[in-house]
């Protein structure tokens, strides 16, 4: 399954509440969604979780996926590092919430 395959989903670190957490696949990335955020009522994060099952299931790209994680993570607050320079991530589009 492609949520499993690190191939599929660019790595970067979260940073929340004075730890790192690693982010390796579409599953590590709705797993820090839903157990490691403070706020889970912003707009960015409702997509986020959105495009992560999405991608999951097969409905959206890891990289939609990635894209929505980092605008969730800026809108809390929190730190990201990413481990792949923007300029070499693909265009991903943006999607509201439905």
């Amino acid at each position: 399954m492609e949520c499993y395959r690190s191939q599929s989903f660019l790595p970067l670190i979260l940073v929340v509440r004075q730890r790192t957490i690693r982010i390796r696949t579409l599953l590590d990335a709705a797993n820090a969604l839903l157990t490691h955020w403070d706020e889970d009522d912003g707009e960015e994060y409702v997509i986020a979780v959105k495009e992560c099952l999405d991608a999951i299931r097969g409905q959206s790209t890891a990289e939609n996926a990635r894209a929505a994680l980092i605008r969730a993570v800026t809108e809390a607050g929190m730190g990201v590092i990413t481990l792949v320079s923007p300029a070499q991530t693909p265009t991903v589009r943006a999607r509201t919430a439905a």
